[in-house]
């Protein structure tokens, strides 16, 4: 039989609880009003599927990485005086792999905010099972947070935090640094594309072109980092989240129960 409470772990011998709920007192009936029951599933098919497709947008930000220094280069030359029909050639050439790495670019990050999502949202609810009253925002923000503007700037970290405390071994609470880390990244990262992208388009000139490509190459190597931390956390907390539901109900909770 099924645990009632938390509905994951097996009921004690002749009880309707686990040892865990058994230990812990009932909360007040209020708390349940209106909110979702969390069911336990595995996050790790979702989790291998999300550091994969940060995979793929390391690999195109490695090929844009290719078309900044191509832009780079020739623009450089440009500035120096440089002319002719193999400028020209190669002018041509470095605008058509940019294009092209921009498209990969935003097909690899369209398809990863899916998967991600999806991923992010399953642990969001694995850890209300695991803590059901150990989260400062409702499970919606665990997707609407990215996309409301001045809130995605803080509260994605936020949630990602109670999940991640949530999701860490009974009374052994795992450090924050990955996670503030790749988030540090994270906003640099934004912040990088938006000026660089800004510098691209009111570029006038070679001159203009050449500082433009300065600053794409610096977004994209700080994207870079910041997905590969991203691919870090993204298995740690799977990691986590599937040894804390092999392991069973906390020992603190067994020795109470008994």
């Amino acid at each position: 039989m099924i645990c009632s409470r938390c509905h994951h772990f097996a009921a004690a011998p002749g009880g309707t609880l686990c040892a865990r709920c058994a230990g812990t007192p009932e909360p007040p009936a209020q708390l349940f009003a209106g909110v979702p029951t969390a069911w336990l599933r595995s996050p790790v098919g979702l989790g291998r599927a999300a550091a994969a497709v940060l995979g793929l947008v390391i690999a195109t930000d490695l090929f844009a990485i290719h078309a900044d220094l191509l832009q780079f280069d020739v623009s450089g030359d440009l500035v120096d005086g440089a002319y002719g029909t193999a400028v020209a050639r190669r002018a041509d050439h470095a605008d058509a792999v940019y294009n092209a790495a921009g498209i990969a670019q935003t097909a690899a990050l369209m398809t990863s905010i899916v998967v991600y999502l999806c991923w992010f949202y399953r642990v969001r609810v694995n850890a209300e099972v695991f803590h059901p009253f150990g989260h400062s925002k409702k499970r919606g923000w665990a997707i609407g947070a990215w996309f409301t503007p001045v809130v995605n700037l803080w509260m994605p970290r936020r949630i990602t935090l109670d999940i991640w405390d949530a999701s860490s071994p009974w009374g052994a609470p795992r450090s924050h640094a990955p996670v503030n880390a790749w988030w540090t990244l994270w906003i640099i990262s934004l912040l990088a594309d938006r000026a660089s992208f800004s510098a691209y388009r009111r570029a006038d000139g070679a001159q203009g072109l050449h500082d433009a490509a300065r600053l794409m190459l610096f977004s994209d190597a700080v994207d870079i980092a910041a997905a590969a931390l991203a691919v870090f956390v993204v298995l740690r907390l799977t990691g986590m989240q599937r040894r804390k539901a092999l392991g069973g109900p906390s020992p603190m909770a067994e020795t109470m129960s008994l």
